[in-house]
């Protein structure tokens, strides 16, 4: 590290530090927890994370989708904000360190890859409606229950439109005029900063207009402190309750983690040790559990930020939490005149950026499959709970694949044009290229496209069946295994029983092109030596001339290509093989 690296650090550190600050107030007041333990969230953690994980440009701290995750799941337990909801979040946090901990320990950093990106974007979206709802009571000046699902929210606001305080609302519409307008015509300004001191400007000159009686409330002011210790209830009790949602947040937080870092080493040129993520994200959770922090993951913003303003080593991250810390000394009075319907205001906005508007329409034009998971992720989310949605999409996203792989493609082959030098090029019968009548009825080539395994076993078992014409016909069968990237003990055992149905037809069962792991796996279950030596080859150039050579010629009388066989590949005349043919 040169003198250039630690100034380029400190300025990358010292912009990240501004940007976060009103990102720490609003992603704070979303998880339902004093404004405070925003910023404590953006020190300790970042500086943990920053030195145990594999990035140098990750950036952590709250984030908005582990925020309303947090906030919708502890709201039923206690009230926003109190302190034993205080406690439960802390006792969340330590168990979501725990849980990555033990996975990075583990070595089980390739477990985010099951989670598909169909999965995230109907989570955030589902995320972006809960956010809306729980800023609709601040945004209109409400009364809603807390914990209120969506029928109940929308039910509340639309029968109690005549309690709707319009000093309030004016202060939230101001905020969130300005925010729209900010980002799309000055879009380099601090919008959110901006934004959030015209509303603490419109809701003082209410105020003062209403002679002080305008009911509007505020934020108030911030400790300027460092991040004071504090200890999460580890009681039994506790632990049952929160342990499904720590769960939901591990996953979420490490998808979140490890899908920022990749991004960015895209860019960078970096690679990223997904096990050492999940230690380092680990780590900064258990220590943000006793320094006042409720559960973090990468930062996406602060990330992306930090990597454009020139970071080159984690100390950009390091150096961000301690530039924050001096801030917070510098603003922390200004937050007493911070409107609560400026800040739902700037969530409203927040939460309509989280819509990937332009992925959820590619996902519904392309594939039937991902819509079913996109659909299903966003309305469990929205309707029944956000730690519930990700594993919906997950399971869903892993039976719609199973239900894939256990269908491999069988494509019959038959040969196509014949090139100058007298080779055919075998191409699938269904293509326009294929020659209608240059399919032999005494041999089906067939090109098999997915493994075998005991979940494909059946619909492999029903195809050739269906192909060969009955399970009776006296046809040779050759499959091309060049396809086959694995196979187990069922599908060794397919290929057994097909032989000996093959062969007391009066065919037989060949394969050709087998890789490695497929041939060693044959071998090491008995299938090869079942089969029989003669009946497997190495490649499907020598295969072809061999099977039609074994052919009887007597079987082949209605062939167009009788006397010299295409199939074979070079001309190979139908004489019976010397000491007998294959029938």
């Amino acid at each position: 590290m040169d003198k250039r690296s630690v100034r380029a650090d400190l300025a990358a550190g010292l912009t990240s530090a501004v940007i976060v600050l009103p990102q720490c107030v609003a992603f704070a007041t979303l998880a339902g927890m004093p404004i405070e333990y925003g910023l404590y969230c953006a020190m300790v953690p970042a500086l943990i994370a920053a030195l145990f994980g594999s990035s140098w440009h990750l950036v952590s701290g709250p984030t908005n989708a582990i925020s309303i995750v947090l906030f919708a799941s502890l709201a039923p337990l206690a009230e926003p904000g109190s302190a034993r909801y205080v406690e439960l979040a802390l006792t969340v946090t330590l168990l979501v360190g725990a849980m990555q901990l033990a996975m990075g320990l583990a070595r089980l950093g390739t477990l985010v890859n099951f989670i598909s990106h169909t999965v995230i974007i109907g989570f955030m979206a589902a995320a972006a409606v809960v956010i809306i709802d729980a800023q609709l009571n601040a945004f209109f000046g409400l009364s809603i229950p807390r914990g209120a699902d969506f029928f109940e929210t929308w039910r509340a606001v639309l029968l109690g439109a005549d309690d709707i305080d319009l000093q309030v609302t004016l202060v939230s519409a101001t905020t969130l005029a300005c925010a729209i307008a900010l980002r799309r015509w000055v879009p380099r300004w601090p919008y959110m900063i901006v934004a959030m001191a015209i509303g603490s400007l419109a809701a003082l000159a209410i105020d003062a207009a209403s002679g002080g009686r305008s009911g509007i409330t505020t934020v108030g002011a911030l400790p300027a402190s460092l991040p004071p210790l504090s200890m999460p209830d580890l009681s039994l009790a506790a632990i049952r309750e929160t342990g499904a949602i720590a769960l939901a947040i591990t996953i979420l937080a490490l998808t979140e983690a490890v899908s920022i870092a990749r991004s960015i080493a895209v860019r960078s040129g970096q690679r990223i040790d997904s096990t050492q993520e999940f230690i380092g994200q680990g780590l900064s959770n258990v220590a943000g559990a006793f320094f006042s922090s409720y559960a973090s993951s990468g930062s996406f913003n602060r990330s992306g930020v930090n990597y454009d303003a020139g970071a080159r080593t984690p100390l950009a991250a390091a150096c961000s939490a301690l530039f924050l810390l001096a801030i917070l000394f510098a603003v922390a009075p200004l937050a007493a005149y911070l409107p609560h319907a400026a800040m739902a205001a700037v969530l409203v906005i927040v939460a309509w950026g989280l819509i990937d508007f332009k992925g959820i329409r590619q996902i519904l034009a392309t594939s039937r499959h991902e819509a079913a998971v996109l659909g299903l992720t966003f309305l469990s989310g929205v309707f029944i709970s956000l730690e519930f949605c990700i594993l919906a999409g997950v399971m869903l996203s892993l039976l719609l694949y199973l239900n894939r792989t256990s269908r491999p493609a069988l494509v019959p082959l038959v040969p196509g044009a014949t090139d100058a030098a007298g080779h055919t090029r075998l191409v699938p019968a269904a293509s326009a290229t294929a020659d209608p009548g240059a399919g032999c009825p005494r041999l089906l080539v067939v090109r098999v496209d997915g493994s075998l395994f005991y979940g494909a076993v059946d619909h492999v078992r029903d195809r050739l069946l269906d192909l060969c014409g009955g399970a009776d016909q006296p046809r040779h069968v050759l499959l091309l295994g060049d396809g086959i990237n694995f196979i187990d003990i069922a599908g060794a055992h397919l290929l057994e029983v097909e032989a000996r149905r093959l062969a007391t037809a009066g065919g037989g069962l060949f394969l050709a092109a087998l890789k490695p792991p497929v041939m060693d796996m044959l071998e090491r279950s008995g299938t090869l030596g079942a089969i029989g030596p003669g009946h497997v080859f190495e490649r499907r150039e020598e295969a072809l001339p061999e099977i039609v050579a074994r052919i009887d010629r007597a079987g082949c009388s209605a062939c167009s290509d009788a006397h010299g066989c295409r199939l074979a590949g070079s001309g190979v005349a139908l004489e019976p093989a010397p000491g007998g043919s294959v029938q």
